[in-house]
This record gives C-alpha cells, sequence and structure tokens, in this order.
C-alpha cells in the first residue's frame, strides 16, 4: 500500500501525527491516525484485532467478579434532562434558542442580497453564540439573554455578525467585516472537498482513495473532513491563491472512513473564487 500510494498525492498517512507546517503561516495540526485508520494494514472495513482484546478484556473482569461471588450489575443510561425552551443567565444556548436566533437575525434583505458557499441564495451560516452581557448588566441575575449569530457572505466576501435580543425577538446590533476568517463549517469543508474531486488537482486523492477501497471517490460523504482557514503571504504561494485571507481559502486534511489520513497539505481551495491550487512549496 504505501509503495502504492507514493506515485499519487504524495502519501497516505497512518502514522500517529502530521506536523503541518503551512507556507503562508506556521500551522500545526495533529491528525489522530488511530482514529479509525487502519494501522495493521488490512484493507478498509476489516474487523479491528483491539476490538477483540477490549471485549476478551471485559470478560475476564465479568469473570473477576464471578468468582468473588458478586454478580455485575448492568450498567444504567440515565435519560438527559429536558434542557427546556429557554435558557436562564449564563447558561449555554438551548437547542430552541439557537435555531429561533438563526431565524430571527435572517431577515429578508440579508437573505435576498447574500451568496451561501454553493452559490445558493442567502449567507452561509457559521454560528451562534451567547453574546457577552454588557459592562453594566454584570452579574445581574435577570440580564438580558442575547445571541450573536455570524454568517459569511461569499457575495462580497463578508463577515456578518448580528446580535439578537432573545427576550424580545430582535436584532439589536449588527457588525460586518471583511478579510477576517473565522474557523470554517461543515458545509464549507464539504464544499471545499467536492470543488477539489471535481478539480484536475484532485486526481491523487482519488487515486489514493481508489487504492485503498478499491472504490470511486465521486462525493465528500466518502471522506471525513478536517480543514483549516489559509492565508496568503507575499511570495509564499501561487498568484492565484494571493487573495486568500481576503477571500475564504481551505486546506484540507481529508480521511477515508475507516481507513488512514490522505496527505493534501499542499493543495488549497479558494471557496470564493471556486478555483484549486498548489502551493508552490
Amino acid at each position: 500500500m504505501r509503495n502504492i500510494v507514493h506515485r499519487h498525492l504524495g502519501k497516505m498517512v497512518a502514522g500517529t501525527a502530521i506536523a503541518v507546517a503551512g507556507t503562508a503561516v506556521m500551522v500545526a495540526v495533529t491528525l489522530p491516525g488511530t482514529a479509525g485508520a487502519d494501522d495493521n494494514g488490512s484493507r478498509a472495513g476489516q474487523s479491528v484485532p483491539q476490538e477483540a482484546g477490549a471485549a476478551g478484556a471485559g470478560d475476564a473482569a465479568a469473570g473477576d467478579a464471578a468468582a468473588g461471588g458478586r454478580a455485575v450489575a448492568p450498567g444504567v443510561v440515565e435519560a438527559a434532562p429536558d434542557e427546556g425552551q429557554r435558557g436562564e443567565g449564563r447558561d449555554p444556548l438551548t437547542d430552541d434558542e439557537l435555531e429561533r436566533a438563526e431565524k430571527i437575525a435572517l431577515s429578508r434583505q440579508l437573505f435576498t442580497s447574500s451568496e451561501s458557499v454553493d452559490g445558493d441564495r442567502g449567507p452561509q451560516p457559521l454560528g451562534v453564540d451567547l453574546a457577552e452581557p454588557e459592562a453594566d448588566e454584570a452579574g445581574q441575575a435577570d440580564a438580558p439573554r442575547r445571541a450573536d449569530v455570524t454568517f459569511y457572505d461569499y457575495r462580497d466576501d463578508t463577515l456578518v455578525t448580528r446580535t439578537v435580543d432573545l427576550g424580545t425577538g430582535k436584532v439589536v446590533a449588527t457588525g460586518t467585516q471583511h478579510g477576517v476568517q473565522p474557523p470554517l463549517s461543515r458545509a464549507e469543508k464539504a464544499e471545499a472537498a467536492a470543488l477539489l474531486i471535481a478539480d484536475p488537482l484532485g486526481s491523487g486523492l482519488k487515486a489514493d482513495y481508489k487504492d485503498a477501497t478499491g472504490k470511486t471517490l465521486t462525493s465528500p460523504d466518502q471522506l471525513q473532513l478536517s480543514g483549516a482557514v489559509y492565508r496568503a503571504a507575499p511570495g509564499a504561494q501561487p498568484a492565484v491563491l494571493d487573495k486568500c485571507g481576503e477571500h475564504r481559502c481551505v486546506r484540507l486534511f481529508p480521511k477515508i472512513k475507516n481507513g488512514p489520513w490522505v496527505d493534501a497539505r499542499q493543495l488549497v481551495i479558494d471557496l470564493s473564487a471556486r478555483k484549486a491550487a498548489r502551493l508552490d512549496r
């Protein structure tokens, strides 16, 4: 397997970690090679011997308990308590509050004037977080609960943050920023993988997937995806990536499901321009 992979994307990594030294930015990323990877050289999908060992250890523990004259009571999993529709004070946002905050923040005007990562109408949702209280509200038990809702507008590469008062159901503040690149959402990593698979530069990834599984890679759903935002630095990348930082760009760390990581560190996908490029060094 290792000999085959060298002629494709570079190599498939089954070690315990990869230190990623970014060309534009020094980045350290740990990729756990044992998390679902096949460290024993067997093909993807085969059983992992450690599982049998773990089961054997459990049987031995049960035998020891029986020898001592006491039966081991089965474990009991208690149901999670009902979190309710609304939290209190600085409690984490409930599922209902998360959903409601995003709906309130996404006004019709913002929806019709913006674009998501896949080109559809409406901004790309990035996250919803409990907003910090105002200075004069600190320590108040009945301080208003607010949520910061963030979107990325791919129409003009703008980060949009809207603060929603969960008590009144109104947007109380709106901020826009350029050149600010928060962590990637799951949808953005999936779109980056789809662009790479469709690009000629994705041929190595597809060849490595074929070698590992015997199947054809056609969809991001066939991979486990991690990724990091890539920012350009003068002279550190091909000219096509010079706007990364102003544009939203991604370095992917794909993992074959039930298989190894694939080394794609030299490839960058510009989600704003919908192009892929290989780093010069």
